[in-house]
């Protein structure tokens, strides 16, 4: 961690005080937008709620708790392979749950293609973390694995960013309230599709935390996810595109079902498989 202090003064900088995963929520996590998404396209498709979820690579168990918030009959498994994180996911996040709710969420320290749990209505993986597979081998393997953990009607909910700036060496900064976000994507290989990308944070004081996430990435693109899909024995596989706010020329938060995206320079989707 690079402070950024000056002078003699033994005050700790913004960067020593701050606590790099709640700044990952605030910059990184929509919670509220997904179990939104998640919610109403399952409605739309099978015209029954969706109660029972497992989210993998939950880290923090954020969306966990947001789904065991909004109904009382609403279950959520959150599986991931950090014993850190999750300690701070119960410390922080679950412990702020009514007693109830606590009782309908279950985190689990174990790797997503070994863990076994529950049939469940629907599996997310959001937050690009499923391209820690690097292989069609692996990644395949993990999309069967959580084809036979779904419900009949279930449905696997991923998410991913492209666009022709996604294979470029880059940097953005993004103001957040007291922070600023930083995006690296520090290193792509097109020889094999590799690319390690951190996440560093600036305060206003002049400290930051440098790498404060790293992710060790193959960036796989649309057309091949949905192959991996296919392959591993889903229905039917549909991509939700982000809509244009028409005033700002960004994206307005609103994904509908499309066979043809927009050659952008950065994009991110929704990707909904059906077992």
């Amino acid at each position: 961690m690079k402070t950024g202090s000056k002078g003699k003064s033994a005050r700790p900088t913004m960067a020593q005080q701050a606590d790099r995963h709640e700044l990952y929520e605030k910059s990184v996590q929509d919670t509220a937008g997904e179990y939104a998404f998640v919610s109403e396209t399952f409605q739309q498709l099978h015209g029954r709620p969706a109660t029972h979820i497992r989210e993998d690579f939950c880290g923090t168990a954020n969306m966990c708790c947001e789904w065991v918030r909004r109904g009382d009959d609403n279950t959520a498994i959150g599986v991931d392979i950090d014993p850190e994180v999750l300690s701070w996911g119960r410390e922080h996040n679950i412990s702020k749950l009514r007693p109830e709710a606590q009782m309908r969420l279950t985190l689990i320290q174990e790797d997503v293609c070994k863990v076994q749990t529950p049939p469940v209505d629907a599996v997310l993986a959001m937050n690009f973390s499923y391209q820690l597979f690097k292989t069609r081998k692996t990644l395949g393997g993990y999309f069967s694995r959580v084809r036979d953990v779904l419900l009949d009607d279930g449905i696997l909910f991923l998410d991913l960013f492209g666009g022709y700036e996604a294979f470029q060496e880059i940097r953005e900064k993004r103001k957040c309230k007291g922070f600023k976000y930083v995006w690296e994507q520090a290193s792509y290989n097109p020889v094999n599709g590799d690319m390690l990308c951190h996440i560093h944070f600036e305060f206003r004081d002049g400290s930051k935390i440098k790498k404060a996430f790293t992710y060790d990435w193959r960036l796989w693109t649309l057309p091949e996810i949905r192959e991996l899909l296919y392959e591993a024995g889903y229905r039917k596989v549909t991509v939700y595109w982000e809509g244009i706010d028409e005033e700002t020329g960004e994206g307005n938060g609103e994904y509908k079902p499309v066979t043809v995206g927009e050659a952008d320079a950065g994009w991110i989707c929704f990707i909904v498989a059906e077992k």
